[in-house]
């Protein structure tokens, strides 16, 4: 089995997912997307290898690198139709909703006073995000009327496409944390509460990772948000409510795992791996080298 593991930054996570290959005894090319020339009339490169197994950081490049290679039909981890659509959180709230997969409110608008009137038609407080973004950046809850001009005032100043189309997400009042889960494949194999005093619980903006078991709910609800995406390797973001139920809040398609492997005792970067290996059963000579 031969990959080619895409990825412009060597981060923990893919350090972790190079040494579990490295024990398979797996062929692994680093490719760097920032290096990259799609000759799109010449598919030699890229047809030596078995998967792409996508790690880039830019959602823009993922997305393009992804597009090109499934169009020449070279098998990757994940999809560019998995990528378009968790990569833009309005695509993943429509995926989830026509899935009938529970999820937040969301209403979306394209001018500062079309997007105060769904934010007041829904009631503060409210969520406005980019709808393409990660790590809990540029977002903003709004309280009341006066905060919701001032923001939404700033993202038309600022004028930027991730500023241009206001997304507003209803907001779940949490219990201090909320849940990730882990998919691959057709296996939830982990989750995680995630806690902060922030309303923010990403562990990148300080959220304390602990161990959450795989209830029946949590694998159903998990399974179906990462099949109304597509599927793949993914990581579901999870509320809990009021009423105990859960609802799904994002999907996101190049998890990091790093913080969650201690707390759950799972070999995160070992299933991930044994996923890939599952479309070869053609194990060769690991080499572990730039793109040439």
């Amino acid at each position: 089995m031969r990959i080619a593991m895409l990825c412009s930054v060597v981060r923990r996570e893919e350090k972790l997912l190079l040494e579990i290959m490295q024990e398979r005894n797996l062929d692994v090319v680093l490719v760097d997307p920032r290096e990259v020339v799609f000759r799109l009339a010449d598919t030699t490169f890229w047809q030596q290898f078995d998967v792409v197994f996508e790690r880039c950081i830019s959602h823009s490049q993922a997305l393009t690198s992804l597009e090109i290679l499934n169009g020449w039909g070279i098998p990757t981890v994940n999809t560019a139709h998995t990528a378009e659509i968790c990569g833009d959180k309005l695509k993943t709230s429509q995926a989830l909703i026509m899935a009938g997969v529970p999820t937040p409110r969301v209403s979306v608008a394209f001018t500062p006073e079309s997007a105060l009137e769904a934010i007041e038609e829904m009631g503060y407080p409210v969520v406005l995000k980019p709808v393409v973004g990660s790590w809990g950046r540029l977002l903003s809850k709004i309280n009341d009327r006066q905060a919701a001009e001032t923001v939404l005032e700033h993202k038309a100043v600022l004028g930027s496409y991730q500023h241009s189309i206001f997304y507003i997400q209803e907001y779940v009042e949490k219990p201090g944390r909320d849940i990730r889960s882990f998919v691959v494949g057709d296996e939830t194999i982990a989750a995680i509460t995630r806690s902060s005093e922030h309303w923010i619980t990403n562990t990148a903006r300080g959220g304390k990772a602990e161990n959450c078991p795989v209830t029946p709910e949590i694998n159903r609800l998990s399974l179906a948000a990462a099949k109304a995406v597509g599927g793949g390797i993914l990581a579901i973001d999870l509320f809990e409510l009021a009423d105990g139920s859960l609802t799904v809040n994002e999907v996101n398609y190049t998890m990091e795992f790093k913080n969650s492997i201690a707390p759950t005792g799972v070999n995160i970067p070992g299933k991930m791996v044994d996923y890939l290996m599952r479309k070869s059963s053609t194990p060769a000579a690991l080499t572990v080298r730039t793109q040439e």
